[in-house]
């Protein structure tokens, strides 16, 4: 069974969770198969490389579910890893990007010195629903002169055309709803 079957079969759906209508995809139980969360690295990590751009010098992990996948990206890739975290909870001085999200507004920083000028990188997170954590992260990664070769999630929800959002880079997705 190939890796997107694999994980189509333990994601769990949740009604009405984190309010009423919304149906939440549940993607903790990946964790509980160590081969599956390898397997699922590794699979972002041959789509990446099938956009013909090269390796990324840096994988950027987003708060909170992007710090799950993207360590492990970056050390199967041999290259650093770099967190985008909600505002206020990175020491030093950092740069702040205000994003709208499916359930209100919040605030990511990034440290100034966390990448350089020019290297390319990919963003992972767990999930691209409407685009606004992504485009984010993609602003604060411009912030810091870093370019951007991907945008890597484990679940898309296509319906809501978060695609749109970051028409400028390319998008991997493995499961989409």
């Amino acid at each position: 069974m190939d890796v997107v079957e694999r994980l189509k079969l333990v994601v769990k759906d949740v009604p009405d969770f984190p309010r009423e209508g919304i149906l939440f995809k549940d993607i903790m139980p990946i964790f509980r198969d160590p081969s599956l969360v390898n397997d699922t690295c590794l699979e972002l990590i041959q789509e990446i490389k099938k956009l013909g751009k090269g390796t990324p010098d840096v994988i950027i992990g987003i708060e909170a579910r992007g710090f799950l996948i993207g360590p492990i990206m970056a050390q199967q890739l041999g290259v650093p890893f770099v967190a985008i975290r909600k505002k206020g909870k990175l020491p030093r001085e950092c740069y702040t990007v205000k994003y709208e999200k499916e359930y209100g507004a919040d605030e990511f920083d990034v440290q100034v010195d966390s990448l350089k000028e020019g290297e390319s990188v990919a963003i992972v997170d767990d999930l691209l629903a409407t685009g606004g954590t992504l485009e984010a992260a993609k602003k604060l990664c411009d912030m810091c002169k870093a370019h951007v070769m991907a945008h890597c999630v484990v679940f898309e929800l296509a319906f809501l055309d978060g695609r749109e959002r970051l028409k400028d880079t390319p998008v991997v997705s493995l499961v989409q709803y």
